[in-house]
């Protein structure tokens, strides 16, 4: 069974995740990445960079496991910087995209103050369900 979006009749359609995902399969739990290497380097100092780069390392975890995007049925992101976020959500599409395609999960943004890891601007969490 492929997974499956859940759009209640009558809302708005969400933009670039999912309100809800219908999924059955074994399930992959994701923990907190964030924007550095494999060996735990910063490459970037900029917040799409970061971005993509730990998307690119939840897709390395993914693929282990035996996964593709259209797999993950759940991202949970924590931004440092809200007004970042908003003024550069075109360039953050564009990365999402790059990585892990047209795959539109439920999702859910949260400000917070900081992370563990001083440079780290963003950290991503992923649920994925594998057929």
């Amino acid at each position: 069974m492929a997974n499956e979006v859940i759009q209640p009749e009558g809302w708005a359609p969400a933009k670039g995740y999912a309100n809800g995902v219908k999924a059955a399969g074994q399930q992959v739990y994701i923990g907190g990445q964030i924007g550095w290497t494999a060996e735990q380097k910063f490459e970037s100092h900029d917040f799409i960079g970061q971005t993509e780069q730990a998307l690119r390392n939840i897709l390395a975890v993914l693929e282990t496991a035996g996964g593709k995007p259209e797999d993950l049925v759940r991202l949970t992101w924590y931004i440092t910087d809200k007004r970042e976020y908003l003024a550069r959500q075109r360039e953050m599409g564009e990365a999402y995209r790059r990585v892990l395609g047209r795959n539109f999960p439920a999702m859910a943004m949260v400000v917070v103050a900081g992370l563990i890891e001083d440079e780290a601007l963003v950290e991503i969490e992923a649920t994925a369900v594998l057929p």
